[in-house]
C-alpha cells in the first residue's frame, strides 16, 4: 500500500454539506474516509454510500457492541453498503458474532482495545484492572483469536501489539499528530513517521487535516511525511 491507501481522514464535521465541502478541498489526494457517531446522526449513513460510489474507501467508525444477534444483523447489512471497514468493541463474543456475519466480503473487522483519549486513571475510573498496555495487548491476542481484520490501538502499542498479532492484521492508529500539533482531548499520541515506523498499517488524522486553515496542504504534508518511511 502507498500513503494514500494508508492515511485515514476523519470526517468529525457536524453535517453532510460541510463533509461534502472538505471531500472537495482534498480531492484525489485522499482516497479513504472515516466516518463517526456526529457525521453518522446528521446523514453520513448514506453520505457513506455515496463515498463508496465515487471511488472512495470508508471507515465506518460505529464501536459497535451488543448482544451477539445484534451485532451479527448490523454487520449484515453494513456490509451491504460496500464501506472497507468497521469497528466494534473488542469484547470476544462480540468479535466472534462479526467475524461470522461478514464471513465472505471483503469488510476488514477492526477490534477497538482501548481509546486513545484514556490513561491508566481514566481504566481504574471504568473499572478495569489493567493498565491501557496490558488491555491492549490482551485484546490484541483476543481479535486474533476472533478472527477479526485488525485491531485499533494507539501507536504507541503498535509495536508491541504487531508481535502478538503477526504479519497480515492490520493496525489502525488514532491520536496521530504531526510535530508541533495540539494534542486536544488524545493523550496517547505519535507523528505521522513514528507511528508507521512502530508498525501502524493505516494512520487515522481528523483535527490536524479538517481544522487546519489549509486542509489539502496540511494533508499533503502528513502523506509527503508518511512517504519519508514507506
Amino acid at each position: 500500500m502507498d500513503a494514500r491507501e494508508r492515511l485515514i481522514v476523519g470526517l468529525d464535521v457536524p453535517t453532510v454539506g460541510e463533509a461534502e465541502r472538505l471531500v472537495s478541498a482534498l480531492g484525489e489526494d485522499i482516497l479513504f474516509y472515516k466516518i463517526g457517531y456526529q457525521l453518522v446522526f446528521a446523514g453520513g449513513l448514506e453520505f457513506a454510500r455515496d463515498l463508496v460510489r465515487s471511488g472512495k474507501k470508508v471507515f465506518l467508525d460505529m464501536k459497535l457492541l451488543d448482544i451477539d444477534n445484534t451485532v451479527a444483523s448490523g454487520v449484515e447489512n453494513i456490509v451491504k453498503m460496500g464501506v472497507s471497514m468497521l469497528t466494534l468493541h473488542a469484547y470476544p463474543k462480540a468479535m466472534k458474532a462479526a467475524v461470522d456475519a461478514a464471513k465472505g466480503s471483503d469488510l476488514c473487522l477492526l477490534g477497538v482495545t482501548v481509546l486513545t483519549s484514556m490513561d491508566e486513571t481514566d481504566l481504574i475510573a471504568a473499572g478495569y484492572e489493567y493498565d491501557p498496555h496490558t488491555l491492549v495487548l490482551r485484546r490484541a491476542e483476543q481479535a486474533l483469536a476472533a478472527g477479526m481484520g485488525g485491531i485499533v490501538c494507539s501507536a504507541e502499542e503498535a509495536a508491541a501489539v504487531r508481535k502478538i498479532v503477526g504479519a497480515d492484521m492490520a493496525i489502525v492508529t488514532p491520536g496521530i499528530r504531526p510535530a508541533g500539533s495540539d494534542k486536544g482531548d488524545q493523550k496517547r499520541v505519535m507523528t505521522p513517521a513514528d507511528a508507521l515506523k512502530a508498525g501502524s498499517t493505516h494512520l487515522v488524522v481528523g483535527r490536524p487535516i479538517v481544522k487546519a486553515a489549509d486542509p489539502s496542504n496540511a494533508a499533503r504534508g502528513i502523506l509527503a511525511e508518511m512517504k519519508t518511511v514507506l
